[in-house]
């Protein structure tokens, strides 16, 4: 899964560029799991409204 990370310059996307399944947990981490945070507030909100 992990190579040894070797680059001139050590960056954040270099190392997400690792594999397929860094960027996929990376993605999930940053956007996904707002997504569904944000859903579930705003679901409470408006059952609350009601």
């Amino acid at each position: 899964m992990f190579e040894p990370f070797t680059d001139v310059v050590p960056s954040f996307f270099g190392m997400l560029n690792q594999g397929p399944l860094t960027l996929t947990l990376f993605l999930h981490t940053i956007i996904v799991l707002p997504m569904i945070w944000i859903y579930i507030q705003e679901k409470k909100r408006l059952e609350s409204e009601s």
